[in-house]
């Protein structure tokens, strides 16, 4: 199989964790002509299995499941400590306790892996990091198409050599959290642009890559198809659409000019996410240590009761860095509008080149 094999256009909705991804939106993307996504992050391998069955009920055509990998649960006990203690604050205002970092960091994976290896979906990816060969070859024997996420040429590499099917190239312009393998906080800024990331990812193995990063317009899944993806993930644009689970204060901040830019930080889930700089972002990102999946735990009680109070200045609003762009629009019908988009920009190449091949050969 591939990847070209699961839809009919090159667009991919990508796995927004948290609520954004569920069965509506990445029903009506695939029905559309794309590949609509769940994201099984953050949920119980039944909650998963719940959401894989909607989705069937409504299209028959292909769609994939993303998965968290498991985190390493050695961090630094005190430095979560003293997070705790900064934000006393936020829990008192928000009337609500902070959550048990030490919850647990496997996500279910081992339970979700079996589910989607006893009745297989048509695609399966993974975040936060690569599963070993035999995973891999599991999928491979079930007819499951494996996508792994990467943000470095050596990532890309670990993934071919584990036997993934494409990798998800994910540039730094991209909303939500930077799918890196290893959190490693002296290497936090060094970050790698999308295009530039697509030609180094190419250079290195052989395989297909869907483009992600701040992608909201058909002419700029025209210039990741023309820098040689095969497929480009739009997470933000389709955020905002009907179908997605996202609050409603989450969709309206993107095209709100009280939110003007992007940040990565770690405020809110101890791993490195981009989203709009808001109060809660300015005063505790710079002191959030690298201990995921422990801060998001911390937070996730403040976070559900700043949505609940309605205040967008407490919770996390993932977005990636074409935020402004961002088109209220039905799912299938964005699907149509970037399509056409893209036609459009693919004509206007090819008008472009066929202009300079005329210059060149008039004497």
């Amino acid at each position: 199989m591939a990847l070209t094999d699961l839809c009919r256009y090159p667009i991919v909705q990508a796995p927004m964790a948290g609520g954004a991804s569920g069965p509506a939106l990445a029903a009506a993307v695939s029905e559309a002509g794309g590949l609509g996504f769940l994201a099984a992050g953050y949920k119980t391998a039944d909650g998963m299995y719940e959401e894989i069955k909607q989705v069937r009920g409504l299209t028959n055509q292909p769609f994939g499941v993303n998965l968290f990998m498991p985190q390493d649960p050695h961090t630094d006990p005190a430095a979560i400590e003293v997070y705790r203690h900064q934000l006393a604050g936020e829990a008192s205002w928000y009337e609500t306790p902070l959550g048990d970092a030490d919850a647990g960091g496997d996500d279910n994976y081992e339970a979700k892996l079996a589910i989607l290896r006893e009745d297989p979906v048509p695609v399966v990816s993974f975040t936060f990091g690569c599963p070993e060969r035999a995973v891999f070859d599991a999928f491979a024997k079930a007819g499951t198409y494996t996508i792994v996420t990467v943000t470095t040429p050596e990532e890309a590499q670990a993934a071919q050599w584990a036997g993934a099917d494409a990798v998800c190239v994910q540039g730094v312009e991209a909303g939500g959290h930077q799918g890196t393998y290893h959190d490693d906080p002296q290497t936090g800024g060094a970050a790698i642009g999308l295009l530039t990331l697509i030609a180094l990812v190419k250079e290195t193995v052989q395989l297909p890559i869907v483009a992600a990063g701040g992608l909201m317009r058909g002419a700029q899944i025209a210039a990741v198809l023309a820098a040689g993806a095969e497929a480009a993930q739009l997470g933000t644009a389709f955020l905002v659409c009907p179908e997605s689970g996202a609050n409603v204060l989450h969709k309206q901040a993107m095209t709100n000019p009280l939110f003007v830019r992007t940040e990565l930080t770690r405020a809110f889930s101890g791993r490195p996410a981009r989203g709009l700089v808001n109060r809660f972002m300015r005063e505790h990102g710079p002191y959030a240590p690298a201990a995921y999946p422990q801060v998001h735990q911390l937070t996730a009680g403040l976070r559900k009761a700043a949505a609940g109070a309605g205040d967008a200045q407490g919770m996390a609003l993932w977005a990636g860095q074409g935020h402004r762009l961002a088109r209220e629009l039905p799912a299938g019908r964005l699907v149509e509008v970037l399509v056409g988009e893209l036609d459009a920009a693919g004509a206007e190449l090819t008008a472009t080149l066929q202009n300079l091949r005329n210059m060149r050969s008039t004497p």
